[in-house]
């Protein structure tokens, strides 16, 4: 893809999302509104799925020590 041509193809794909959601028909107050909405769902969806995926990451490298033989509860009775 050309870098020349990236603000081009970026405005083609807004153009696009403004078709499939009809929000070229909308008012300026009503656009600001929509896309506010839209980009706070985005972030909240981003943030959610970083919080469970570091999470499950988190437990499975638990598992995985568990399984090597080399689990976290055992090793403070060891130093007592």
């Amino acid at each position: 893809m050309d870098v020349k041509n990236s603000p081009r193809y970026l405005y083609w794909l807004f153009c696009q999302f403004e078709l499939i959601t009809c929000s070229y028909l909308m008012e300026p107050w009503e656009k600001v509104l929509f896309y506010s909405f839209n980009l706070a769902m985005l972030g909240l969806l981003l943030y959610t799925t970083y919080v469970c995926v570091a999470f499950q990451a988190s437990s499975a490298f638990q598992l995985l020590c568990s399984f090597l033989g080399n689990p976290r509860e055992d090793v403070l009775p060891v130093l007592k």
